[in-house]
């Protein structure tokens, strides 16, 4: 559910990061190049748990998307990259909640494609319902729909358990950290309010989703859940042999190029 990324120095595509406040006041870091032609649909990335929006696929994508004159948003949520925030207090509803904010107050009235990694794909699917006159189409990489029920609810041990209920937070083992990662017990009640999969996703719009079936840390079946979920006829899963999760070799980058293109294509 996390893909490793780098917070460091600007990447060098869209130049020294803004910031847009939220309602409890901290501020959103984002980065964005407007379209070189009015009209357009933009893109949106939004990135997966405990990311950033300096990652390998984020920044190649702007990279891609400013050669074309495509405009281009990514941004860090709350406790993530260069956001402000305590990821450790924090849960999907508020990520969800600042996902809105940039498309509302960045990307402002201009339609979407929404170009979701992991975890940013199930907040990229309730944006969907939440402004459906936005959205212009949909693209998933190793999609994590649901993954507090799904995944992480059914591997709680009675240790983690009563942990939880000693200290009101949790700690989730990841390939990603020797330690894990803390998170507030209520992050499961929390996504189990935000579900996607177990009612249709009203989408008319493209939607191209892409997962590796040799994806460890989240099974391809909640991709093709997802696509299933999705009500619209234009609707394509691609599932990469060799994939892992995090998808950001030069070949697997190229897919999700293609699937891009390919929705902004259909959104002219």
């Amino acid at each position: 559910m996390r893909e490793r990324a780098d917070d460091g120095a600007d990447d060098g595509v869209a130049g020294p990061a803004e910031h847009v406040p939220q309602a409890d006041g901290s501020r959103l870091a984002f980065l964005r190049s407007r379209p070189a032609v009015e009209g357009r649909a933009e893109l949106m990335f939004l990135s997966g748990f405990r990311s950033a929006m300096t990652g390998d696929k984020a920044t190649a994508l702007h990279a891609w998307a400013a050669r074309r004159g495509l405009g281009f948003t990514r941004f860090d949520y709350r406790g993530h990259g260069r956001s402000e925030g305590d990821p450790a207090r924090l849960v999907l509803s508020d990520w969800l909640a600042d996902a809105l904010v940039v498309l509302d107050r960045v990307v402002e009235g201009r339609p979407v494609v929404l170009i979701g990694s992991s975890m940013g794909a199930w907040l990229a699917a309730r944006m969907v319902g939440e402004r459906p006159d936005r959205i212009a189409g949909l693209v998933t990489i190793a999609a994590a729909p649901d993954f507090t029920e799904r995944l992480i609810r059914p591997r709680l041990t009675a240790a983690m358990r009563a942990d939880a209920a000693r200290t009101g937070s949790l700690t989730l083992p990841s390939s990603f950290a020797p330690d894990g990662y803390r998170v507030p017990e209520r992050l499961l009640a929390d996504g189990a309010s935000l579900a996607v999969l177990d009612a249709p996703i009203p989408l008319d719009r493209p939607a191209r989703l892409i997962h590796g079936l040799a994806d460890r840390d989240v099974p391809w079946q909640l991709s093709l859940e997802l696509a299933d979920r999705l009500t619209g006829d234009d609707v394509r899963l691609t599932l990469i042999k060799d994939g892992g999760h995090r998808l950001s070799r030069p070949a697997d980058l190229a897919v999700i190029r293609s699937a891009v293109s390919d929705v902004v294509r259909h959104t002219v």
